[in-house]
């Protein structure tokens, strides 16, 4: 193909190359990388190993899978735009859990095209989003010879597992990791599938507590009322944690919790959002929540404590009438600026100790944390991503905060000195980590160019 500059040449091969991109998009979403999952552990490496593949293939150099702690990180580059900016691109190729597999309507990993929507597991979060990316950078590539700035690809497969190992491998690779700026393309549009650029992520603290009672289930007859139920006493934990309406109990847990401004109020209150509609949307009978903050402020810019799993004695037809020996809960919380969750893990600790009835043993062991992230709207680099946001989408994007978590957006941030720009495309009712995920190919297509057009506006705003 004749190299040009064009945005023509650009929108013709895009064109002409629809259908490749699709096979190689869905053929991606057929490896099961669920990094939470042992038995996956050689998918995450053949995912991993399909990424560095793909970038040989489109023309970045340097390509290297590699090691961790847990499961690889991809690395690639491309440095031929001298007196250009270089940015770092992030994404990650592991997956969630596909549980419940009965609620799906196909199988979680045999991609299924329906109207103008891809099923299947990963295929908004994240694998759609890292998939774009190559194929913007392979659209230049083709089509001029080069790329209008320098580009560092970072790829994990460990974001849904609590990244673990990832902030060591940023130190190890500070050098080869330098650069201007890290875009991170794992967020999602706001609702109506209205352009959004994300400004603020939530922290994250993950633990998990284990109580401990007698050496094995005891016959409830002939023990109740002698020796402590682990499954009681842990329900009276977890009832200590949080009051009805929503308030964390925890002792200090709200300390460093930075207040929203009445101007950052005013600007969640005017974005075009109706609650009452969102709920009908979720299906529930009403919304809960820290009183006095709207349903957007409790979603992004509060934090919160909830019980992400629970098990405990016989879960069998029928009755069993024992005292279970152990009981066990997952709990995270989600973190706004001001909150180390490293803090909140010890303050969740020392409450559990408080709080245990004699009986029993109590263990709370950190499964994970995140910190939270805070970026700046009037940055260039955010402006310029507005504007390619604004020139493929048709509208100027609106700034939301999210309540979730990446890990790396911190970590980019404290260890590595760079801002970051949270570029998404999902829309928010994709159902990432639930059944029947599915991204929009509308998004999709469109954000191929809204990438590519913004690593021309980074080039000229930041060169």
């Amino acid at each position: 193909m004749t190299v040009s500059s064009t945005s023509t040449d650009l929108e013709s091969y895009l064109q002409s190359n629809r259908e490749e991109r699709l096979a190689s998009y869905t053929e991606f979403l057929r490896i099961p990388s669920i990094s939470a999952l042992p038995q996956h552990s050689g998918d995450c490496r053949r995912a991993a190993e399909w990424l560095a593949a793909e970038l040989r293939r489109l023309g970045a150099e340097h390509v290297e899978v590699s090691e961790t702690e847990a499961h690889p990180i991809v690395y690639a580059d491309w440095l031929h735009a001298e007196g250009a900016p270089t940015a770092i691109v992030y994404g990650h190729y592991d997956v969630q859990p596909v549980d419940p597999l009965e609620l799906w309507e196909s199988p979680p990993f045999e991609p299924v095209l329906k109207a103008d929507r891809v099923l299947a597991r990963g295929a908004a979060d994240d694998k759609a989003q890292i998939h774009m990316h190559l194929r913007a950078a392979e659209a230049l590539l083709a089509t001029r010879g080069r790329l209008p700035l320098n580009l560092k690809f970072v790829f994990e497969g460990d974001e849904e597992a609590s990244s673990p190992g990832l902030d060591q491998w940023l130190e190890d690779h500070r050098d080869q990791l330098q650069a201007d700026l890290a875009v991170i393309s794992d967020t999602e549009f706001f609702y109506g599938n209205l352009p959004a650029i994300t400004i603020a992520l939530r922290g994250i603290m993950y633990a998990e507590i284990d109580v401990v009672g007698p050496p094995f289930d005891m016959h409830s007859g002939g023990y109740g009322g002698v020796i402590q139920n682990p499954a009681n006493a842990l329900a009276w934990i977890l009832s200590s944690l949080k009051s009805p309406d929503g308030i964390v109990r925890i002792p200090g847990f709200y300390d460093d919790v930075v207040p929203l401004t009445d101007l950052e109020r005013e600007a969640l209150a005017e974005l075009p959002f109706d609650e009452e509609s969102y709920r009908q949307t979720l299906g529930v009978p009403a919304f809960a929540g820290e009183p006095g903050y709207s349903v957007l402020e409790r979603r992004g810019a509060r934090p919160t404590l909830d019980v992400n799993g629970l098990w405990s004695g016989f879960q069998g037809e029928g009755s069993k009438t024992i005292i279970p020996g152990r009981a066990h809960a997952k709990v995270s919380c989600r973190l706004v600026p001001g909150q180390d969750p490293r803090r909140i893990f010890d303050l969740l600790k020392a409450h559990v100790a408080t709080v245990t009835p004699p009986g029993v043993t109590v263990e709370v062991r950190s499964l994970g944390n995140g910190d939270p992230s805070l970026t700046a709207i009037d940055h260039p680099a955010t402006q310029a991503a507005a504007r390619a946001l604004e020139a493929t989408f048709g509208r100027a994007p609106v700034y939301i905060r999210e309540g979730g978590s990446i890990p790396i957006c911190a970590s980019f941030e404290n260890l590595l000195g760079l801002p970051v720009v949270l570029l998404g495309f999902v829309q928010p009712e994709c159902g990432a980590h639930a059944p029947n995920e599915w991204m929009d190919l509308g998004n999709y297509e469109t954000g191929i160019r809204t990438i590519a057009r913004y690593w021309d506006e980074l080039a000229t705003s930041l060169g």
